[in-house]
């Protein structure tokens, strides 16, 4: 057995461990709610408990947590230990089925958007038995929900798996049209391909941007960026080889499936890819790989920055969202198959997802908005803030052939009447991939690019598994009912592409050209997070997550509120970073670097009267004039941060901050980016660009 073999899952209670550690009955129990729901006996609960708590003892834990991930977009846990004491004074180790299936942590401090007050701070967790438990420094990790004392939903799991069972009940509605009654669950899976940046933790930290925002407020451009490509697939250097070598080993005992590494475009960033897995499971898995690339980058002296535009004027970091739906007997949804009853079944799960992007685009685009994804979407590589959909042109003949019902002249010439009967068999991935596409098709799955870094994919994929189930129930109405379903079918795939074909767009999306497209096509373009979140809360929005059971009116709304007054925090923060740094180190600096220009040329004239102190001159009053706008800007910044206290409302806030206090601060990063090049190394206060970017 090789050493990967033996490490992977080593750290987590997966189904080959549970299945050798408990009884027959209980482990049959057990899968049984883990595949279909079913509520776990209390009797039941605590043999797993102890065999779980004996396992992790094995393993050196002595503290157990519910591990849960509420709306701040990060993990939180609260470690209780496994002793309890006995008569004689002594401690045995403990772990309950009570223990293992409810905790009550503080719900006080975590943000709810108005659902419970301060004072009330109870909060339960829920053990969701779906996702293995798992050992992270010698704690048992076991996922859970997060809810309030009143039952309100806090945290991104709960309605990720709620969306993931009402997209199996309407898919599992579609394979039965179609004869399929052997399929017992349909599942979404996602592959999230992680970027992130590695710099040296000595210069991160000598950069009071990076350390309180995670991204850089200044910085004039190096002489070399990212222009001659060649640090894409690059040879990885040595100490950022010994650092993903680590992450893996650590991943690999987690059981997470890190695959793929390579380095980025950019300098100093790079990606790691896993296999697909269930939705939730991935879920879990990026959370903890976002977690341990920044613990793992610390002991190599690196530190990982996961933010989406740390750098401006280079590509920025997204988290590629490959989306599939399968069958829990291995069928790939999404993939086209080798009979035409196959491709009849693909093209409908296919046009349900047209649909669904074309009715729900603001729904997607508000599922990844936030203050860190605004900079990077529209910019380099990212993709634009505009929704379509890639599908090739092999595919797109297909659809037009069936809307116009015409005879598909590609690789197999037929008739495309679309009865089941005589859709053709064609090429699953004959098509190039589009890099520029917010939402391609790749063959069997689609890739949602414009999730940001740092963001949970919980969000964007409970809304994707959403809109999409709503489409599928609507198919499912009109098919379970049909007299003649091959004419049912026929019309329901003519009519969806006829309706929904503006949101396919298979050409180059950064253009000038497709802005204008997109508005003649009807297309949104929300460019900011304030332009994003109003249409979470359309009456359309709440019907659809309440028609699921996905999130209450109640729910949503305070999930705005939480979304636009993150939003509001994180420009504060950004303003009032740079504004200290503005004050205390770049003004005071110009102030030196000009005194000494200055008793430069004073001492030239001393020793020689008739020196030409031109440059000095030039110099000196470049940076005064510089400096005098940096401190006009300064104060404009600092006015607006005392404007926007002005402001209740989050919404008005957020909008505040997006057209005063984000504009302000790219005025005073104009000023100082100029500062920059005409300081001395001497005299300039921080790393530059160059310095942060190639030191690694």
């Amino acid at each position: 057995m090789s050493y990967v073999s033996e490490i992977f899952g080593s750290m987590v209670f997966n189904d080959e461990t549970m299945k050798e550690r408990l009884p027959k009955e209980t482990y049959g129990a057990l899968r049984n709610t883990i595949q279909n729901g079913e509520r776990l006996e209390l009797n039941v609960a605590n043999v797993v408990a102890n065999a779980m708590k004996d396992w992790a003892v094995e393993k050196g834990a002595t503290h157990f947590t519910h591990w849960f991930q509420p709306m701040t977009g990060i993990t939180a846990e609260k470690h209780d230990s496994f002793i309890s004491s006995t008569a004689d004074g002594k401690v045995i180790m403990e772990f309950s089925g009570k223990e293992l299936i409810k905790g009550e942590p503080d719900a006080s401090s975590f943000p709810s958007g108005g659902l419970r007050s301060t004072f009330e701070a109870r909060g339960y967790t829920a053990w969701d038995p779906t996702s293995y438990a798992f050992i992270k420094d010698a704690v048992l990790c076991i996922p859970t929900a997060f809810c309030s004392y009143g039952g309100e939903v806090l945290d991104k799991k709960t309605p990720l798996l709620r969306s993931m069972e009402a997209l199996n009940v309407q898919a599992l509605r579609i394979l039965k049209v179609f004869g399929d009654t052997e399929t017992k669950r349909v599942i979404t899976t996602v592959g999230p391909e992680q970027e992130y940046f590695l710099i040296d933790t000595e210069l991160f930290k000598k950069r009071k941007d990076l350390v309180y925002t995670g991204r850089t407020l200044f910085g004039a451009r190096p002489p070399k960026g990212q222009e001659l490509e060649d640090h894409y697939f690059g040879a990885i250097k040595p100490r950022v080889a010994e650092f993903m070598k680590d992450l893996n080993e650590e991943l690999w005992k987690l059981g997470i499936s890190a695959k793929t590494e390579h380095n980025e475009v950019a300098p100093a960033q790079h990606e790691l890819a896993p296999i697909f897995t269930n939705t939730n499971i991935a879920c879990d898995h990026n959370q903890l790989t976002m977690e341990l690339m920044k613990k793992i980058a610390l002991k190599h002296g690196l530190t990982c920055l996961l933010h989406e535009k740390p750098f401006a004027g280079i590509n920025g970091s997204g988290k590629h969202n490959n989306w599939s739906i399968s069958t829990n007997n291995g069928v790939n949804l999404l993939e086209p198959g080798i009979s035409p009853q196959d491709n009849a079944r693909f093209l409908l799960f296919l046009c349900g997802v047209l649909k669904a992007v074309d009715e729900y685009q603001d729904l997607l685009k508000v599922s990844v908005s936030t203050a860190g994804n605004d900079h990077r979407l529209g910019g380099n590589e990212a993709p634009p803030a505009i929704i379509s959909v890639f599908l090739g042109d092999e595919l797109t003949a297909v659809l037009k052939s069936i809307e116009g019902g015409s005879e598909y002249d590609k690789k197999y010439k037929r008739e495309m009447a679309v009865g089941v009967d005589a859709i053709p068999v064609f090429p699953k991935d004959t098509t190039d991939r589009n890099r520029t596409s917010p939402f391609a098709f790749t063959g069997n799955k689609f890739e949602f690019r414009m999730v940001g870094s740092k963001l949970s994919i919980a969000g964007p994929n409970m809304v994707l598994n959403t809109i999409v189930a709503e489409e599928l129930s609507q198919f499912a109405d009109a098919l379970e009912k049909a007299d003649n379903f091959s004419e049912a079918l026929n019309t329901l795939l003519k009519d969806t592409i006829k309706n929904h074909k503006r949101i396919i767009f298979n050409g180059n999306n950064y253009t000038d050209k497709w802005v204008e497209e997109a508005e003649k096509r009807g297309l949104l373009n929300l460019k900011s997070t304030p332009e994003s979140l109003p249409y979470f809360v359309t009456e359309k929005s709440i019907k659809l997550f309440e028609k699921f059971n996905i999130l209450s009116q109640k729910e949503i709304y305070s999930r705005t509120e939480i979304v636009l007054d993150e939003y509001s925090k994180e420009l504060s923060i950004e303003a009032l970073t740079f504004i200290d740094i503005a004050k205390r180190d770049i003004i005071p600096s110009v102030a030196a670097y000009i005194k000494e220009l200055s008793d430069t040329a004073n001492s030239k004239r001393v020793f020689l009267p008739d020196a030409d102190c031109e440059t000095e001159r030039v110099l000196v009053s470049k940076l005064s004039l510089l400096m005098s706008s940096l401190y006009n800007k300064t104060e404009l910044l600092e006015k607006r941060m005392i404007e926007i206290k002005n402001f209740i409302s989050s919404v008005e806030r957020a909008d505040f901050s997006r057209s005063h206090i984000f504009s302000a601060m790219q005025e005073l990063r104009a000023v100082v980016d100029e500062i920059e090049t005409n300081m001395s190394k001497k005299h300039w206060p921080f790393p530059t660009y160059g310095e942060l970017l190639f030191s690694v």
